[in-house]
């Protein structure tokens, strides 16, 4: 196919783009956010500060990839989640990836103060859940394409699975009707 001068292929070239898996190590099962930021040399120190005004008490860490000097920055609260978010944070290999872990708080007291961070351009997933991130690579570099998480659905819910889920949703003053 020809564009304004520009030849390109539809197809995909499997010797230009390798798919592949990487499996997110968490084994206390603490909170994960994964997101992709715009700006690096700050963002990593700034989305911690961020995160420690939006729910006080919390211990978290963020890792983040800067495309050069094509490293991953890390700082946090904790000795353990910042060696964890740093480790998994490396072995993603996507520029401008952050990868947050979270104790002492759920992603979703943090979520809101996080997407509207100016550093930060997306969110991936925000899970305690088992998950992998399935990452393309090129020449240039990674990417991530997207996260897996949890494991498959099978079934819909029951009428009772349904009242049960009702419930502790009205017990943490969520009202649903």
């Amino acid at each position: 196919m020809r564009a304004r001068g520009v030849e390109y292929d539809r197809g995909v070239d499997t010797n230009l783009v390798k798919i592949d898996r990487v499996e997110v190590q968490n084994p206390e099962e603490k909170q994960v956010i994964i997101g992709q930021g715009n700006f690096t040399i700050f963002a990593c120190d700034d989305i911690f500060k961020t995160l420690l005004t939006a729910a006080p008490g919390i211990k978290c860490a963020v890792a983040m990839n800067e495309a050069a000097p094509r490293l991953t920055r890390v700082t946090g609260n904790d000795e353990g989640l910042k060696e964890l978010a740093s480790e998994n944070c490396l072995k993603i290999g996507a520029s401008h990836t952050f990868f947050i872990m979270l104790d002492n708080a759920f992603p979703i007291n943090v979520m809101g103060t996080l997407k509207s961070h100016p550093a930060v351009a997306n969110i991936y997933v925000a899970s305690a859940n088992p998950l992998e991130v399935v990452v393309a690579e090129t020449e240039l570099g990674r990417a991530v394409i997207g996260v897996v998480d949890g494991t498959s659905v099978n079934r819909i819910e029951t009428e009772e699975e349904k009242k049960e889920r009702r419930a502790i949703c009205e017990k943490l003053g969520y009202m649903i009707e």
